[in-house]
């Protein structure tokens, strides 16, 4: 087949930083890479379709003049600084619609965002349809849960549900019975610094719990665990990983599985 006979893809992936773009890039070599301008991937060999949130609406136009069908948002980008002189009509108009959902809260912001390319007829899927063995699934990876564990995943799940019900964060710490500390904003990473930092070195044990926030729309920003996780863990002393069972994804599996055994942590996915 010569280079002309290969199809154009119809999927385009809006990518930020952090592991999970390139993950989905080596699973769907062929997709269209999308980078808002600030938060580069950082994808070695590729050549991203750079936009600005001040022209949304002729990105979107040259995605659909371009073939595309589906779009997948995958990897953190923080809200932008915008200039209001760069905004062309079209999406000058979308403004007052965008600040009353950011004013809502972060699930809000992207229910708006998911509608707004739904209406341009470009269909927003998950990063687990791209990539499905990132799920994480039901049972036992590593390790075993030990019965105090296992109480401080179902306070800790108790906690995850109160922070999402409020559109605050995705996991929280647990140990023996005792909230070490809720993530908030600044992300899993900076939550474990905290309770590696803050609770005694002689204190040992407690469980984090990842979970999405409930009625999240899974499509976009889906929780995460990577390999970094498990080492901000170990740094703060923690026995057990757990997430709720599809609804997390795992980012290189074999790597979070080698980084849990060096340092004794169980890892468990668990049903709501």
């Amino acid at each position: 087949m010569s280079q002309g006979d290969i199809a154009a893809p119809d999927l385009a992936l809006i990518a930020g930083t952090g592991a999970l773009p390139a993950l989905l890039m080596r699973a769907r070599p062929d997709m269209l890479l999308c980078e808002l301008e600030g938060f580069a991937s950082g994808i070695p060999g590729t050549e991203p379709l750079r936009f600005r949130v001040e022209r949304l609406v002729p990105f979107m136009t040259e995605l659909t003049r371009r073939g595309i069908r589906k779009v997948c948002f995958a990897g953190a980008i923080r809200r932008p600084k915008i200039e209001p002189a760069k905004f062309d009509l079209r999406t000058a108009l979308l403004v007052p619609r965008i600040m009353g959902a950011i004013q809502q809260g972060d699930d809000a912001t992207l229910r708006a965002v998911i509608a707004l390319f739904e209406e341009r007829g470009l269909e927003v899927i998950g990063a687990d349809h791209i990539a499905p063995d990132l799920l994480g699934g039901e049972g036992v990876l590593c390790g075993k849960p030990t019965d105090t564990d296992r109480k401080d995943m179902a306070r800790a799940a108790e906690i995850v549900a109160a922070l999402g019900a409020v559109d605050v964060g995705q996991g929280a710490v647990v140990a023996r019975g005792l909230c070490l500390a809720v993530e908030a904003l600044p992300g899993t990473d900076a939550m474990l610094d905290f309770v590696a930092t803050t609770r005694p070195e002689a204190h040992r044990g407690g469980v984090l719990m990842k979970a999405p926030k409930p009625g999240q729309d899974l499509r976009i920003d889906m929780p995460a665990i990577g390999p970094r996780t498990v080492e901000g863990a170990a740094r703060a002393h923690l026995s057990c990983l757990c997430w709720r069972a599809g609804g997390v994804l795992l980012l290189d599996r074999a790597a979070v599985i080698a980084a849990a055994e060096k340092h004794g942590i169980a890892l468990w996915g668990v049903q709501a």
